[in-house]
C-alpha cells in the first residue's frame, strides 16, 4: 500500500519515513499532518481505515484519539470559568454538593485538569458498571474517597478525566461536556472533530485494531484502565454505540488535519484558541502547572492545564499511539494518528524526522 498525499518541498522525507511504516508492518492506518506559518505542508494517508483492509486511509478519516482528547475537554471547563460560572480555584464542591465528601471537600477545578484531584482511576464499586453508564460512572467518583490527598500527587486521571469535568459542568454551569464542546469549541475553532460522532460521518471512521493481542497487558498504564472494563476492547470501542457516546477521557474522533491545524494555532496571539478563551485564560492554559513524577505515564513531566510540556514542545498523546505537538523550537506542529495501537515509536519516527523529540521531560 503506498502512502498518498502531499508533502511540499523540504518534507518529502516525512513521506519515506510514514513509507517505511508500512512496508514494515509498523502501521496499518494512518494520517499525518504538519502545519507551518497557518498552511498544511504536509498531508499523508497511510494504509487502510478498516481491519479487512478494503477503505483506504483518507484526508477525511477519523479516528479515536485516546488521551489527545483530553486537551479538548479542557477548553471546555475553561469556556465555562471565562462565562463566569466557576473559577479555577474554588472547591468545586460549592456547586457541585455531592461530589465534596471523603477528602474532597476542597478539591478544585485547577486540580482536575492538572491530573492531581486523586482520582487516576474509577473506584474499585465501579467494576460491574457498563462503560457507557455516564450517570452511574460520575456517581461513583462523587461518592468515592481519593485514591491520595487532591493537590498532593500526581498521576494522569486515564478514564476519569472527562467524567469529572462533565460532573463539574453540569453542576456549575447547567450544561454538559458534549454541548459545550459540540456547541461552543468545535465550531469556533473549526474542529473536524467529534464527542459523539454524527450519523452522516460513521462512515468515515477507522475501525481500531491491537499491534499484538497481549498488547493491553503489557502497558505501564494498564491498571488505570481496568475499571469499567471495555476501555481497550476494540469490539466495545469500534461499536457505533461507543463512537456516538461522549467519553471524555478517550473518545473525541478527529482527523490528523484538524488535529494539527489546532496545535498549529494553540500559542498564536491573534488565534482562535485565545480568541475563545481571551487572554488570561489563553496564559493559563499554555502556562507550566506542575512538574513531577507522573505514577500513570511512569515519568517525571510538566502539565499546563490539558497539555504536557518541555523545553522543545507543548503536546498531547494518546495510548495507542496517537500525538500531536507545537515545536517550540522550530514552529510547525504535527499530528500523527493511528488506528493501530502499540507504542509511540512511530510517531517519534516522524517528529525526530521533523528535528523534534517526543521524550517526555519534566520543566525544572
Amino acid at each position: 500500500m503506498r502512502v498518498n498525499g502531499f508533502a511540499q518541498d523540504g518534507y518529502e522525507h516525512i513521506g519515506l519515513v510514514l513509507q517505511e511504516l508500512v512496508d514494515s508492518g509498523q502501521e496499518t492506518g494512518a494520517g499525518v499532518s504538519v502545519w507551518r506559518e497557518g498552511r498544511e505542508v504536509v498531508r499523508l494517508n497511510a494504509g487502510w481505515a478498516d481491519t479487512g483492509r478494503t477503505r483506504p486511509w483518507r484526508d477525511d478519516t477519523l479516528v479515536m484519539t485516546y488521551s489527545l482528547s483530553k486537551a479538548f475537554v479542557t477548553l471546555a471547563a475553561l469556556v465555562a470559568v471565562r462565562d463566569g460560572a466557576l473559577t479555577l480555584d474554588e472547591p468545586i464542591a460549592a456547586y457541585w454538593k455531592e461530589y465534596g465528601v471523603r477528602g474532597k471537600e476542597r478539591t478544585t477545578l485547577r486540580q482536575i485538569l492538572t491530573h492531581r484531584a486523586g482520582q487516576p482511576r474509577f473506584p474499585a464499586d465501579a467494576r460491574d458498571l457498563d462503560l457507557l453508564d455516564e450517570d452511574r460512572l460520575r456517581d461513583s467518583l462523587a461518592r468515592a474517597a481519593p485514591e491520595y490527598a487532591p493537590g498532593t500527587s500526581l498521576g494522569e486521571h486515564a478514564l476519569t478525566y472527562g467524567h469529572l469535568v462533565d460532573g463539574v459542568l453540569r453542576a456549575a454551569a447547567g450544561t454538559t461536556l458534549g454541548a459545550v464542546f459540540g456547541d461552543v469549541v468545535r465550531p469556533a475553532l473549526d474542529l473536524d472533530a467529534w464527542f459523539g460522532v454524527p450519523d452522516r460521518a460513521l462512515d468515515r471512521v477507522a475501525e481500531l485494531e491491537h499491534a499484538r493481542p497481549e498488547w493491553p497487558e503489557q502497558l505501564h498504564a494498564a491498571p488505570w484502565l481496568r475499571i469499567p472494563d471495555g476501555a481497550l476492547d476494540t469490539g466495545r470501542t469500534n461499536s457505533p454505540a461507543f463512537r456516538q457516546a461522549v467519553f471524555g477521557a478517550f473518545n473525541l474522533h478527529a482527523t490528523a488535519s484538524t488535529t494539527a491545524a489546532f496545535f498549529s494555532r494553540l500559542t498564536a496571539e491573534d488565534g482562535p484558541v485565545r480568541q475563545l478563551l481571551g487572554p488570561e485564560l489563553h496564559a493559563e492554559l499554555l502556562a507550566s502547572q506542575v512538574t513531577g513524577h507522573d505514577e500513570v505515564f511512569g515519568t517525571r513531566l510538566t502539565w499546563t492545564l490539558g497539555f504536557v510540556r518541555d523545553k522543545g514542545k507543548i503536546a498531547k498523546g494518546g495510548i495507542g499511539g496517537s500525538a500531536a505537538w507545537w515545536s517550540l523550537r522550530h514552529g510547525h506542529a504535527c499530528a500523527y494518528l493511528t488506528r493501530r495501537m502499540d507504542d509511540h515509536t512511530r510517531a517519534a519516527r516522524i517528529a525526530a524526522a521533523l528535528g523534534d523529540d517526543l521524550s517526555v521531560v519534566g520543566e525544572d
